[in-house]
């Protein structure tokens, strides 16, 4: 292939362009990310090397080489991984191959504080070079190639790059950076060493640089070059040292990890910019022998709801790694759920099909779920400030008995929910083991509460002497729930209801009947029933309305046939005249809406008109002359109070207004 200029794809171009210009705050994380770039060719070699070993090409040594020549300005890092060939080149640093790219790309908005966040969110990887580099240029021969056969991929991080063909006698890829003039203290060992511990000492592969000694021969350590010497009285001596721990940091025991070096692990495995919510690390034994390393991270990422998009954990055999997205290993519902998993008894050979079937990856499926449940229930424990135990007689009240971490762990329950409450329902379809568990860590607005705040167990406790259901009322928004007119006698008898308004949960309340022994009970699906809350004097002048207006009801009945299953009179409502309810086992006209919105084929649904019999409409309906039209009008309003819309929206416009002529 003789050389050849290609164009940046649209999305990288805007990309590149949005990293070097709102993350010049944080540059020193370019290296993170082009060192674990280096670290997972060198796992995918190790993986691709277990049924072909002769990819190593003699060379089983695998590891990162950071290099440095400030004469020519140039930081080079060199890993002697899988490498890629002049195709893989061109697909992988050109184009955005990651899903949600262009819904990424949709939501930038020039704000470059805001913008630095998303970037947090979609990780920026190789293009992050470009921080501190005018110029890249990629030198890579994929593992099994000839020597002639390597690439070289040249940039200026602007519209277009350029790919040739070259001889290049090692596998792997050299990433060469050509620094900025602002950009030149990262050619220095004292810099690349401390980045390198705090960012990337976790990395289970060697990272290597090249020793330097000052010239009257004494060995520089870190911090000499802070300390006064000059730079330029420094010579490398050709030996090459190993500068990070160049262990797995799952492996370490606990207590010599710290909580900065768990966080730093996190962001290089996810590519987050944000410190995780939560993390646990335990190593399982008995029948099936695993260590895992969970994160719960503090920000949805922006391909949540992708249904393409892969999603899980890493996955280590012996500290060897096999797979990222081992969706495998977590339920679906827990796809936000970072982290590692290692496995003692898993084959390294394991494929994506083995591991649907594996009886010990099922045991690690069930002991990873119960413990991402365990970490939010103790999140849910400490959202809130305890609050403090009144004095014994004669004794002072105790004004601080929280401690640093409690106050700490305050709100990010409150946190995660709102950005993964949603998924977290998911679970009460798919979960079954877990659904009562997952029933708890719910949380709800209510006509009692303004926030997303409300579980299960607040609402039962709270609930009125005599009242043997939990009331919910789904809609699309808080404001459509919160303003229903199925929710009038509710609001009048003081009875709390919870507001409903995630996409899932009409689907999700199907496996949720009841809650701690206490039924689940729809506003908006059958008659309205009370029960112990409804005195006697109100049964007896619903009978005796229901006997007077039979007629009228059967004459609306008549008007609405086919729109309506039935017209009756209820007690639900106190203002409106009227409101649509379906039966108990039906589907509602939510959930009928969401699934034609989505292409889904969905069974017709004939709701039930409810009708007031105390409101001034309803009672001048019997005789009117206009019946028919009122009828439709009744119930087409009823319609919009719930958030549809007419069947026919130029018919009810025509009978409003002709009324009102």
């Amino acid at each position: 292939m003789t050389k050849q200029t290609l164009s940046f794809q649209a999305e990288v171009a805007q990309l590149l362009h949005l990293v070097t210009h709102s993350l010049y705050s944080n540059k020193e994380i370019f290296l993170r990310e082009l060192i674990s770039n280096a670290s997972d060719a060198c796992d995918k070699l190790r993986f691709e090397a277990i049924n072909d070993g002769g990819l190593y090409e003699g060379d089983t040594e695998l590891k990162v080489k950071l290099a440095f020549d400030k004469d020519a300005k140039t930081l080079t890092i060199t890993d002697n991984g899988i490498g890629m060939s002049a195709q893989e080149a061109i697909d992988h640093l050109g184009t955005i191959a990651k899903s949600g790219t262009k819904d990424f790309v949709s939501k930038l908005s020039g704000d470059q504080k805001a913008d630095s966040q998303l970037i947090g969110q979609f990780g920026v990887g190789f293009y992050s070079g470009f921080i501190v580099a005018d110029k890249i240029t990629v030198e890579s021969r994929r593992a099994g190639m000839k020597e002639t056969e390597g690439v070289r991929w040249t940039s200026g991080g602007a519209g277009d790059f350029e790919v040739e063909t070259i001889t290049r006698a090692e596998r792997g890829t050299s990433v060469i950076l050509h620094l900025r003039d602002d950009a030149m203290d990262y050619a220095s060992s004292w810099k690349l060493k401390d980045i390198v511990n705090k960012y990337s000492d976790h990395i289970s592969l060697p990272i290597v640089m090249e020793k330097e000694e000052w010239k009257d021969g004494e060995l520089i350590t870190p911090g000499d070059e802070a300390g006064g010497r000059e730079p330029g009285g420094m010579v490398k001596t050709g030996e090459w040292e190993t500068i990070n721990q160049a262990s797995a940091l799952w492996t370490r025991p606990k207590k010599d990890i710290s909580d900065e070096q768990y966080t730093e692990f996190y962001k290089a495995i996810s590519h987050d910019f944000e410190a995780p919510l939560t993390w646990t690390h335990n190593r399982v034994e008995g029948s099936t022998e695993y260590t895992q390393l969970l994160y719960i991270p503090a920000k949805a990422p922006m391909d949540l709801w992708n249904r393409d998009k892969k999603a899980g954990i890493k996955l280590y055999v012996k500290r060897v790694f096999i797979m990222d997205d081992a969706e495998a290993l977590l339920p679906t519902y827990l796809r936000f759920v970072k982290g590692v998993v290692d496995s003692n008894d898993l084959p390294l050979n394991v494929s994506r099909e083995l591991l649907q079937e594996s009886r010990d990856v099922k045991a690690i499926r069930d002991g990873c779920a119960k413990r991402v449940l365990s970490m939010l229930e103790d999140l849910a424990k400490h959202d809130k400030l305890p609050e403090p135990a009144a004095p014994a007689e004669g004794e002072a009240a105790v004004t601080d008995v929280v401690s640093e971490e409690d106050k700490a762990a305050v709100g990010k329950y409150t946190k995660f929910y709102a950005e993964f409450g949603a998924v977290l329902k998911e679970g009460l379809g798919e979960d079954f083991a877990n659904k009562e568990r997952l029933a708890k860590l719910l949380r709800f607005a209510s006509t009692s509460s303004d926030t997303v705040s409300v579980s299960l167990a607040d609402y039962k406790a709270r609930m009125k002497e005599g009242q043997d259901a939990i009331y919910y009322i789904t809609a699309d928004t808080l404001a459509g729930a919160r303003n229903s007119p199925q929710l009038e006698v509710f609001k009048k008898k003081g009875i709390e209801v919870l507001l409903m308004t995630d996409r899932v949960d009409e689907w999700a309340l199907n496996f949720l009947n009841e809650f701690d022994g206490t039924p689940m009970q729809s506003v908006a699906k059958g008659a309205v029933d009370l029960g112990k809350l409804q005195d006697e004097t109100e049964k007896k002048a619903a009978e005796e309305a229901a006997e007077t207006l039979k007629p009228l009801l059967a004459k609306l009945k008549e008007a609405l046939k086919g729109k309506a299953e039935d017209v009756r009179l209820t007690s639900r409502l106190v203002d409106s005249p009227a409101c649509l309810v379906v039966q108990d086992a039906g589907m509602s006209m939510q959930l009928a809406r969401m699934l034609k919105q989505a292409g889904q084929a969905a069974p017709e649904v004939k709701p039930v008109l409810e009708v007031n019999a105390e409101h001034a409409l309803v009672k001048k309906l019997d005789g009117s002359v206009h019946i028919n039209d009122l009828a439709h009008i009744l119930f087409d309003q009823a319609l919009i109070a719930e958030g549809g819309l007419p069947e026919d929206p130029a018919a009810y416009v025509k009978r409003v207004n002709a009324l009102l002529a």
